[in-house]
């Protein structure tokens, strides 16, 4: 039992690390000389950065996947505190419903931020408040770490859901 509880916890802190890094990192789209996430917009060989503003079409599409990846990271950080006040005030044979729901509710916050920018990357990247032609990129590792955060956060809240607190 003291394996699996371990496991889990070590589960659910990389989903918790998945989320940080996607979120935070600017490669949710990247090309040849630029690199650009949901905050702001990076030409690599003159290592300047420019943020998104409101003068970016699409801007509340932007704004929305921000929220939700944030949103995403706060209940992976809550679900993890309430486990570990449940860990200890659950009564054996109690499962961990709370702890559940709430990482649930961040899987669908990631999936929700992740679904947005793929749906309307394109649109996204044909703003002329760019200084340079941004739309010849590609997904970049921070796009793709979402994504696992969204399968890591899933198989945690089903874990958690069916996990019933032993000796």
């Amino acid at each position: 039992m003291l394996i699996l509880l371990a496991f889990i916890i070590v589960f659910h802190i990389t989903s918790a690390a998945l989320l940080f890094i996607s979120t935070i990192d600017n490669a949710w789209w990247v090309g040849d000389n630029f690199s650009t996430d949901v905050w702001r917009m990076c030409v690599t060989n003159m290592s300047t950065c420019t943020a998104i503003t409101d003068e970016f079409n699409e801007y509340q599409s932007i704004q929305a996947v921000q929220a939700a990846m944030i949103l995403s990271t706060i209940f992976c950080c809550v679900a993890f505190l309430v486990f570990i006040l449940q860990l200890f005030r659950l009564k054996q044979g109690e499962r961990f419903v709370l702890t559940s729901i709430i990482q649930l509710l961040s899987c669908l916050c990631v999936m929700i931020a992740a679904s947005i920018y793929t749906d309307r990357h394109e649109e996204l990247h044909q703003s002329h408040g760019y200084r340079m032609e941004v739309s010849k990129g590609q997904y970049g590792y921070s796009f793709v770490l979402a994504w696992i955060a969204f399968a890591f956060t899933l198989i945690s809240g089903v874990m958690y859901l069916v996990l019933r607190k032993r000796k």
